[in-house]
């Protein structure tokens, strides 16, 4: 039997979604190809990933760490879906909550090299740790990161990425609780940017080649 995480599959020929039936700010209209991931379908998708930690998770109080700096919507969503299921749910555990900066792209290309800027990492010594990325590419920044982390000692150590890419460049690092594996594509918004452009989205989307060269460095 797999020992793979569910999660939602989206196909190398799935194009997304004509970008005019959804809302996107005005002042990025002429740098979208298409909606990718519409931001309802992201947010049903949190709740669901928030239920399936819960119920591996719920036991012990977790020590949430958030990635930064396009991991923030995603973590802010998974934790209200969290905290709504410790208010109204029998089983309700303490959340505690930090934040790690990553970075490991310049425009679309990985750099090759990981920087982590951040929380002290020895307060992870004997907690329950939970991991939340935004996407997981080549694997190699969250495996730099989880190297540092165990350094510690934790005493639980779980990863929840919304989206995992599908790549010849992966190192085959799979994390426990997926969102959305998807093509090879660079994606924007919903935090995810392009040289700290585009996080103001609420829907994914992919850029067109006019914006990659508009907005690159």
């Amino acid at each position: 039997m797999s020992n793979s995480p569910p999660f939602q599959k989206i196909k190398d020929e799935d194009c997304g979604f004509n970008k005019n039936l959804f809302c996107v700010p005005k002042h990025y209209e002429d740098d979208l190809e298409r909606v990718f991931i519409p931001h309802g379908l992201i947010l049903d998708r949190t709740e669901r990933l928030a239920r399936d930690i819960m119920q591996d998770m719920g036991n012990h109080p977790i020590f949430a760490l958030c990635v930064l700096k396009g991991g923030y919507k995603f973590f802010a969503d998974l934790m209200d879906h969290i905290k709504a299921l410790n208010r109204n749910t029998d089983q309700s555990v303490p959340i505690t909550v930090d934040f790690v900066k990553t970075k490991s792209y310049c425009n679309d290309i990985p750099t090759g090299t990981v920087s982590i800027i951040g929380e002290e990492l020895s307060a992870f010594k004997g907690k329950n740790v939970l991991v939340v990325e935004d996407i997981i590419d080549t694997g190699k920044t969250i495996q730099t990161l989880l190297s540092k982390i165990k350094e510690y000692e934790p005493q639980m150590v779980k990863v929840v990425s919304l989206l995992v890419k599908r790549t010849i460049r992966s190192s085959g690092y799979k994390p426990d609780y997926i969102g959305f594996e998807i093509p090879d594509k660079f994606v924007v918004g919903y935090a995810l940017d392009y040289n700290e452009y585009f996080r103001d989205l609420n829907h994914i989307c992919i850029l067109n080649e006019k914006a990659k060269e508009k907005y690159k460095l």
